[in-house]
């Protein structure tokens, strides 16, 4: 493997020094740098165009809300749908999942309902179902995950019945990097009765996702995971759903027509973004997608497959190190403890040496106390990453189990 990435240099925040060391960036699972071009796209808004969207009859409001719906169209490219009308904005895959739990879920589930969830979800797709459930009496049940990470099927199949009214699932786990058979679960669900919702956070910078072959009802998305800026995402639903759904949030477009007698609301998908949107992260997003669409997923996948095998065998050669989560579909996560040393520990120890990684539960605590543990070092990976890049993190461990092993 070459031991610089090709794709490195259009990332600006690579090129610094963390104390007298050049920048290691091991936290893409946390937040992926952003190219230059998404950097572009943001700063030439709001120097050219910055006006709000979709009411004004002025030149930078129509340039604005083209390139605002231009940006939900190479969404709904991206990710398969069949309608850009199916891409709503929103903050996150946080948002977008607690909009799917309140606007579906909570005029729909009541007592004897079930929603199913897996072991290894991160809390923002485990917190709103359990608020959900709170509200309406339903009952949440978690399928179990087996050693090596993978999540045991024949658990979700078991707990799949007739009063399942929701399957959420994550597509691929952001504590230790399992690919789950997304397609597979989505079919059991719909067999089931069950509405799904498929957490793609930790996808849609890695993998190609395609709804529509998928078969989910809906799929929740994080723009700043993917290249794009922070406070910006979407939720993909499909149209007869989201036409069947009552809004979560009032104001603003989401508003036809207002009286003090009645109100109506706006089409799909503008009936969900309430309130003067993030205009500018959308935009970034578009152009982050514009950015993934160029390299495209097949190379990016092959270079984060290399660096994912090159980095399980190097971490598997250090004494004290044990990787956690090794299930054979795997993204481009290194999960791991180290004997005798605290993850804080070495996350500090390799902060010193440059190499930004992350430690502690990773939003995902009930997956720690399935492997007994309380939390982890997490080395995740992108296409700007090197082998040169998991040497530094292999010498920095090294160090740590020095210094305190």
């Amino acid at each position: 493997m070459k031991q610089t990435s090709q794709f490195a240099e259009a990332f600006p925040a690579l090129n610094q020094h963390v104390g007298d060391k050049p920048l290691v960036y091991l936290d893409s699972a946390a937040t992926t740098q952003k190219p230059q071009c998404v950097i572009d796209a943001v700063e030439h808004y709001y120097e050219n165009d910055n006006a709000n969207i979709h009411r004004g009859v002025h030149q930078l409001s129509m340039r604005a809300t083209k390139a605002y719906e231009g940006a939900r169209s190479k969404v709904a490219s991206l990710l398969g749908a069949q309608s850009s009308d199916e891409i709503i904005f929103v903050r996150g895959a946080t948002e977008a999942i607690n909009l799917v739990a309140q606007a579906w879920g909570r005029p729909r589930l009541g007592a004897g309902d079930e929603v199913l969830i897996t072991e290894m979800e991160h809390h923002s797709n485990i917190v709103p179902w359990q608020l959900l459930c709170e509200q309406t009496g339903a009952a949440l049940k978690v399928a179990s995950v087996h050693d090596d990470g993978s999540l045991d099927v024949d658990s979700f199949k078991e707990l799949l019945g007739e009063h399942t009214a929701v399957a959420a699932f994550a597509h691929v786990s952001n504590a230790i990097g399992t690919v789950n058979p997304v397609k597979e679960l989505c079919e059991l669900a719909s067999a089931a009765g069950a509405v799904t919702i498929v957490d793609g956070a930790q996808a849609t910078g890695h993998m190609k996702v395609d709804v529509q072959s998928m078969g989910c009802d809906f799929y929740a998305t994080s723009g700043h995971k993917m290249f794009g800026p922070t406070g910006i995402g979407c939720l993909y639903g499909k149209h007869a759903l989201l036409e069947e759904m009552e809004p979560w949030q009032g104001g603003g477009d989401m508003i036809l027509s207002v009286s003090f007698e009645e109100t109506t609301w706006n089409k799909v998908p503008f009936k969900f973004e309430a309130g003067t949107p993030n205009i500018a992260g959308a935009i970034g997003l578009g152009a982050a997608c514009d950015y993934i669409s160029g390299i495209g997923y097949d190379a990016i996948q092959e270079v984060e497959h290399e660096l994912l095998a090159y980095g399980t065998d190097v971490l598997s050669n250090i004494d004290g190190v044990t990787l956690i989560g090794t299930a054979r579909q795997k993204c481009a996560i290194l999960a791991f403890t180290v004997d005798g040393v605290h993850p804080h520990d070495v996350g500090t120890i390799c902060d010193h040496e440059g190499v930004a990684i992350r430690t502690g539960n990773h939003c995902a605590e009930p997956l720690m106390h399935r492997f007994g543990l309380s939390a982890t070092c997490r080395a995740s990976l992108s296409i700007y990453n090197s082998p040169a890049d998991i040497d530094a993190l292999a010498t920095a461990i090294r160090k740590a189990i020095t210094m305190l092993g």
